[in-house]
């Protein structure tokens, strides 16, 4: 069974990162790492709630979400984690949606938690790392930190719809968005119907 590290971090769009991780739960463990100003937004977009007093807690509530044991939460400020070594194996990590904050720390080594530590290790092992920036406009900070980072082989595969599958409801959108994330990451799935099939 493959093991994927999943991250999301503070920036808008979880209901894109909810739906790749529900996805790729049916065939793989992941590792999962909630950053803490993404509770409140998941429960603000979404109107779920994963905040708890412990982390055993969480993890609890969203083991019960995806109704899977594959999953383990890990907090943001767990440094100890097993995900900070590179000793841990992984086939590769996901950060979606990628705050600006979160792109800018791994563009640089900042690691000062354990999404960008983790992310840090992914680059230095030569593991495959997908972002999935969620702003817009960019600056040009931002595309410089992410050209440095394609440079380096991390995939960049910010939330754009396409349409031509012709939508009938947002979820039509957001089931697009996460199937071109997962194609980006080479992970199987049916979330859309693809152009020509």
């Amino acid at each position: 069974m493959k093991r994927y590290i999943f991250a999301i971090s503070g920036a808008s769009g979880s209901v894109f990162g909810l739906r790749v991780l529900e996805a790729i739960l049916k065939s793989s463990e992941v590792q999962l790492i909630i950053s803490s100003q993404s509770f409140q937004i998941i429960r603000h977009e979404t109107g779920i709630d994963w905040s708890g007093k412990t982390d055993a807690a969480v993890q609890e509530k969203i083991r019960a979400y995806f109704k899977s044991s594959r999953i383990h939460y890990h907090n943001e400020n767990n440094l100890a984690a097993p995900l900070s070594s590179g000793s841990f194996i992984t086939d590769g990590m996901l950060v979606a949606p990628c705050s600006m904050k979160t792109l800018s720390g791994i563009a640089h080594g900042y690691a000062n938690n354990l999404t960008e530590r983790a992310a840090d290790v992914t680059i230095k092992e030569g593991r495959p790392l997908l972002l999935s920036p969620r702003e817009m406009p960019f600056s040009a900070i931002h595309l410089e930190n992410m050209l440095k980072l394609a440079r380096l082989g991390v995939k960049i595969a910010p939330p754009v719809p396409a349409f031509y599958q012709k939508p009938e409801k947002l979820d039509d959108i957001v089931d697009f968005v996460a199937g071109k994330i997962l194609d980006s990451f080479g992970i199987p799935h049916d979330l859309f119907k693809r152009w020509g099939g």
